[in-house]
Protein backbone atom coordinates (compact mmCIF):
# COMPACT_ATOMS: atom_id res chain seq x y z
CA UNK A 1 0.00 0.00 0.00
CA UNK A 2 1.53 3.42 -0.90
CA UNK A 3 2.79 5.75 1.72
CA UNK A 4 -0.05 8.32 0.38
CA UNK A 5 -2.37 5.65 0.46
CA UNK A 6 -5.38 7.00 2.68
CA UNK A 7 -7.79 4.35 1.84
CA UNK A 8 -7.65 0.92 0.22
CA UNK A 9 -10.82 -1.48 -1.19
CA UNK A 10 -9.49 -4.39 -2.36
CA UNK A 11 -11.53 -6.98 -3.94
CA UNK A 12 -14.94 -6.16 -2.27
CA UNK A 13 -17.92 -8.06 -3.30
CA UNK A 14 -21.06 -6.12 -2.24
CA UNK A 15 -24.95 -7.71 -1.97
CA UNK A 16 -28.53 -7.33 -1.28
CA UNK A 17 -29.77 -10.17 -0.82
CA UNK A 18 -29.36 -12.77 -3.82
CA UNK A 19 -28.51 -9.25 -5.88
CA UNK A 20 -24.66 -8.41 -6.11
CA UNK A 21 -23.85 -5.26 -6.55
CA UNK A 22 -20.52 -4.48 -6.41
CA UNK A 23 -17.98 -7.16 -7.74
CA UNK A 24 -14.62 -7.58 -6.97
CA UNK A 25 -13.93 -3.78 -6.80
CA UNK A 26 -10.38 -2.13 -5.99
CA UNK A 27 -9.30 1.15 -6.00
CA UNK A 28 -6.78 3.22 -4.03
CA UNK A 29 -7.51 7.20 -2.95
CA UNK A 30 -4.38 8.53 -1.93
CA UNK A 31 -3.88 11.91 0.29
CA UNK A 32 -4.03 14.77 -1.66
CA UNK A 33 -5.30 13.50 -4.58
CA UNK A 34 -9.17 13.71 -5.86
CA UNK A 35 -10.83 10.06 -6.86
CA UNK A 36 -13.24 10.10 -9.11
CA UNK A 37 -15.96 7.32 -9.71
CA UNK A 38 -18.02 7.70 -12.52
CA UNK A 39 -20.78 5.98 -14.58
CA UNK A 40 -24.22 5.70 -15.08
CA UNK A 41 -27.26 5.47 -12.82
CA UNK A 42 -27.49 1.88 -10.99
CA UNK A 43 -23.85 0.45 -11.72
CA UNK A 44 -22.88 0.45 -7.89
CA UNK A 45 -21.31 3.56 -7.11
CA UNK A 46 -23.26 4.64 -4.18
CA UNK A 47 -23.20 0.97 -2.98
CA UNK A 48 -19.14 1.47 -3.19
CA UNK A 49 -19.62 4.51 -1.19
CA UNK A 50 -22.07 2.48 1.50
CA UNK A 51 -19.35 -0.39 1.70
CA UNK A 52 -16.99 2.39 2.75
CA UNK A 53 -18.64 4.84 5.18
CA UNK A 54 -19.96 1.46 6.77
CA UNK A 55 -23.69 1.78 5.94
CA UNK A 56 -23.81 -1.88 4.30
CA UNK A 57 -21.74 -4.76 4.93
CA UNK A 58 -18.95 -6.25 2.39
CA UNK A 59 -19.86 -10.06 1.56
CA UNK A 60 -15.82 -10.44 0.28
CA UNK A 61 -12.68 -8.82 0.52
CA UNK A 62 -11.27 -5.98 2.67
CA UNK A 63 -11.50 -2.64 3.42
CA UNK A 64 -8.21 -0.35 4.93
CA UNK A 65 -8.22 3.07 6.22
CA UNK A 66 -4.12 4.15 6.49
CA UNK A 67 -2.91 0.97 7.42
CA UNK A 68 -5.86 -0.56 9.59
CA UNK A 69 -8.39 -2.65 8.46
CA UNK A 70 -12.00 -1.18 8.78
CA UNK A 71 -13.77 -3.88 7.20
CA UNK A 72 -15.92 -4.72 9.80
CA UNK A 73 -16.30 -1.46 11.98
CA UNK A 74 -19.29 0.09 12.45
CA UNK A 75 -19.94 3.49 11.01
CA UNK A 76 -19.19 5.47 14.13
CA UNK A 77 -15.88 4.14 13.90
CA UNK A 78 -14.88 4.87 10.45
CA UNK A 79 -16.07 8.67 11.15
CA UNK A 80 -14.03 8.49 14.50
CA UNK A 81 -11.27 7.27 12.42
CA UNK A 82 -11.13 10.18 9.93
CA UNK A 83 -14.05 9.57 7.60
CA UNK A 84 -16.05 12.31 6.57
CA UNK A 85 -19.23 11.52 4.45
CA UNK A 86 -21.80 13.50 1.86
CA UNK A 87 -24.41 11.45 1.15
CA UNK A 88 -26.34 11.61 -1.90
CA UNK A 89 -29.23 13.74 -1.41
CA UNK A 90 -27.43 15.79 1.36
CA UNK A 91 -29.97 14.50 4.08
CA UNK A 92 -29.75 17.57 5.94
CA UNK A 93 -32.13 18.34 8.87
CA UNK A 94 -34.93 20.24 8.16
CA UNK A 95 -36.29 21.68 10.76
CA UNK A 96 -32.66 22.58 12.36
CA UNK A 97 -30.97 25.56 11.94
CA UNK A 98 -27.55 25.63 9.86
CA UNK A 99 -26.22 26.15 13.16
CA UNK A 100 -27.77 23.12 14.31
CA UNK A 101 -27.09 20.89 11.08
CA UNK A 102 -23.26 21.39 11.42
CA UNK A 103 -22.99 20.91 15.26
CA UNK A 104 -24.33 17.48 14.34
CA UNK A 105 -20.73 16.78 12.90
CA UNK A 106 -19.19 17.30 16.94
CA UNK A 107 -20.41 13.99 17.99
CA UNK A 108 -17.39 12.26 16.92
CA UNK A 109 -14.89 15.54 18.20
CA UNK A 110 -13.71 15.63 22.00
CA UNK A 111 -15.11 18.47 23.39
CA UNK A 112 -12.40 20.78 23.25
CA UNK A 113 -12.59 20.42 19.32
CA UNK A 114 -16.36 21.14 19.39
CA UNK A 115 -16.56 24.56 17.66
CA UNK A 116 -17.00 25.82 13.85
CA UNK A 117 -13.50 26.36 12.21
CA UNK A 118 -13.53 29.70 10.41
CA UNK A 119 -12.33 28.17 7.17
CA UNK A 120 -15.53 26.35 6.41
CA UNK A 121 -16.97 30.07 6.22
CA UNK A 122 -14.63 31.14 4.06
CA UNK A 123 -15.55 28.14 1.78
CA UNK A 124 -19.18 28.59 1.91
CA UNK A 125 -19.63 31.92 3.54
CA UNK A 126 -23.51 31.75 2.56
CA UNK A 127 -23.33 29.22 5.67
CA UNK A 128 -22.34 32.25 7.89
CA UNK A 129 -25.11 34.21 6.63
CA UNK A 130 -27.61 32.08 7.22
CA UNK A 131 -27.14 30.25 10.93
CA UNK A 132 -30.04 30.87 12.09
CA UNK A 133 -32.38 29.66 8.99
CA UNK A 134 -33.41 26.28 8.85
CA UNK A 135 -32.16 24.04 6.67
CA UNK A 136 -35.53 23.12 5.17
CA UNK A 137 -35.65 26.71 3.69
CA UNK A 138 -32.12 25.99 2.22
CA UNK A 139 -31.96 25.97 -1.63
CA UNK A 140 -31.05 22.58 -2.96
CA UNK A 141 -27.54 24.56 -3.64
CA UNK A 142 -27.84 25.98 -0.43
CA UNK A 143 -28.17 22.42 1.54
CA UNK A 144 -25.34 20.77 -0.39
CA UNK A 145 -23.16 23.59 0.91
CA UNK A 146 -24.36 22.55 4.42
CA UNK A 147 -23.88 18.89 3.99
CA UNK A 148 -20.56 19.37 3.41
CA UNK A 149 -19.55 22.16 5.97
CA UNK A 150 -21.40 19.89 8.17
CA UNK A 151 -18.89 16.36 7.03
CA UNK A 152 -15.71 19.11 7.49
CA UNK A 153 -16.77 20.13 11.07
CA UNK A 154 -16.08 16.28 11.48
CA UNK A 155 -12.42 17.12 10.47
CA UNK A 156 -11.80 14.25 8.50
CA UNK A 157 -8.75 13.18 6.93
CA UNK A 158 -10.58 11.34 3.89
CA UNK A 159 -14.03 13.23 2.23
CA UNK A 160 -16.03 11.08 0.10
CA UNK A 161 -19.21 12.70 -1.89
CA UNK A 162 -21.99 11.14 -3.31
CA UNK A 163 -22.79 13.43 -6.55
CA UNK A 164 -22.98 16.98 -5.15
CA UNK A 165 -23.61 18.08 -8.42
CA UNK A 166 -26.46 16.91 -8.76
CA UNK A 167 -29.65 19.01 -8.75
CA UNK A 168 -27.29 22.29 -8.12
CA UNK A 169 -27.23 25.59 -10.44
CA UNK A 170 -24.16 26.18 -12.41
CA UNK A 171 -22.73 29.13 -9.83
CA UNK A 172 -22.91 26.85 -6.75
CA UNK A 173 -21.54 23.98 -8.37
CA UNK A 174 -18.37 26.21 -9.64
CA UNK A 175 -18.53 27.15 -5.39
CA UNK A 176 -18.13 23.83 -4.13
CA UNK A 177 -15.73 22.73 -7.38
CA UNK A 178 -13.15 25.12 -5.47
CA UNK A 179 -13.73 23.92 -2.42
CA UNK A 180 -12.88 20.71 -2.85
CA UNK A 181 -9.66 21.97 -4.92
CA UNK A 182 -8.93 23.46 -2.07
CA UNK A 183 -9.02 20.96 0.76
CA UNK A 184 -6.66 18.97 -2.08
CA UNK A 185 -4.31 21.57 -2.14
CA UNK A 186 -3.93 23.36 0.99
CA UNK A 187 -4.87 20.67 3.22
CA UNK A 188 -3.79 17.74 1.57
CA UNK A 189 -6.62 15.91 1.86
CA UNK A 190 -7.78 12.63 0.56
CA UNK A 191 -11.37 13.03 -1.51
CA UNK A 192 -13.35 10.41 -3.24
CA UNK A 193 -15.94 12.09 -5.57
CA UNK A 194 -18.84 9.91 -7.28
CA UNK A 195 -20.44 11.41 -10.09
CA UNK A 196 -22.12 11.41 -13.15
CA UNK A 197 -21.23 15.12 -14.36
CA UNK A 198 -18.24 14.61 -16.72
CA UNK A 199 -17.03 18.06 -16.99
CA UNK A 200 -16.98 18.36 -13.08
CA UNK A 201 -14.68 15.06 -12.80
CA UNK A 202 -12.55 16.18 -15.50
CA UNK A 203 -11.70 19.83 -14.08
CA UNK A 204 -10.76 18.17 -10.86
CA UNK A 205 -10.00 14.94 -10.78
CA UNK A 206 -6.36 13.53 -10.24
CA UNK A 207 -7.30 9.61 -11.23
CA UNK A 208 -10.69 8.44 -12.23
CA UNK A 209 -12.47 4.84 -12.26
CA UNK A 210 -15.23 4.26 -14.15
CA UNK A 211 -18.03 1.33 -12.98
CA UNK A 212 -20.60 -0.72 -14.90
CA UNK A 213 -22.37 -3.20 -13.41
CA UNK A 214 -20.96 -3.46 -10.53
CA UNK A 215 -17.50 -3.52 -11.85
CA UNK A 216 -14.42 -0.66 -12.44
CA UNK A 217 -14.32 -1.03 -16.33
CA UNK A 218 -11.45 1.70 -16.28
CA UNK A 219 -8.84 3.09 -14.29
CA UNK A 220 -6.60 5.82 -14.97
CA UNK A 221 -5.35 9.44 -14.59
CA UNK A 222 -8.10 12.20 -15.63
CA UNK A 223 -6.67 13.23 -19.02
CA UNK A 224 -8.09 9.60 -19.69
CA UNK A 225 -11.71 10.92 -20.12
CA UNK A 226 -10.59 12.57 -23.20
CA UNK A 227 -10.04 9.27 -25.12
CA UNK A 228 -13.31 8.39 -27.09
CA UNK A 229 -13.28 4.36 -25.98
CA UNK A 230 -12.92 5.41 -22.41
CA UNK A 231 -15.90 8.24 -22.60
CA UNK A 232 -17.69 5.10 -24.43
CA UNK A 233 -18.01 3.47 -20.88
CA UNK A 234 -20.72 6.39 -19.69
CA UNK A 235 -22.27 6.11 -22.78
CA UNK A 236 -26.23 5.00 -22.42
Amino acid sequence: MPETAALKVQSIDLHYGAAQALRNVSLVVEKAKITCVLGRNGVGKSSLLRAIVGQHPVSNGEILLGRDAITKAPSYTRAGKGIGYVPQGREIFAQLTVKENLETGYARLPRKQRFIEEEIFELFPILKDMLSRRGGDLSGGQQQQLAIGRALVTRPDILVLDEPTEGIQPSIIKDIGRAITYLRDEKGMAILLVEQYLDFCRELADVVHIMDRGEITHSGPAEDLDRDDVRSYLTV
